[in-house]
């Protein structure tokens, strides 16, 4: 057997050593890391380190019946507000995205503008309903 082969087969160190140099020498596509960031992003923004440290209730449940509860307090939220703040600022990035994207059809204008077109739509959506989140009361309905 050579030196080589005997010294990976009995070192401990050489293994480990090997394995740290493949971990620093280790370069993501830019895409995943991009994309990482921005569901890091969401889920801070969206309140996920709240719902893990304090575990809100969704809703009481008595007698069989879903009773919603609504907090009083400036500093408590639900968790389905804050699943669905994630889900609102996600249509917000996609929106970006294929607002992106949609410059990538420049010489098919049809699929440009509606590409363009389903962004505007989705990041408008998505930044509408977290406003009417936000400040309910500063939102009138048309009368």
């Amino acid at each position: 057997m050579s030196r080589r082969a005997r010294r990976s087969a009995s070192s401990l160190s050489y293994h480990l050593q090997k394995t740290y140099w493949k971990l620093v020498t280790l370069k993501p596509s830019t895409l995943l890391v991009a994309a990482s960031a921005v569901a890091v992003s969401i889920f801070l923004l969206g309140g996920g380190i709240y719902d893990i440290l304090e575990q809100p209730i969704v809703a009481f449940i008595s007698g069989g019946r879903i009773i919603p509860y609504y907090p009083q307090a400036l500093n408590e939220q639900l968790l389905g507000e804050s699943i669905a703040s994630m889900i609102l600022y996600s249509l917000g990035v996609i929106g970006l995205v294929l607002m992106y994207q949609s410059t990538k059809y420049a010489y098919r204008p049809r699929e440009a503008f509606t590409t363009l077109l389903i962004g505007l739509v989705l990041l408008l959506m998505g930044w509408g309903i977290v406003e009417y989140f936000l400040f309910p009361s500063t939102i009138q309905p048309f009368q």
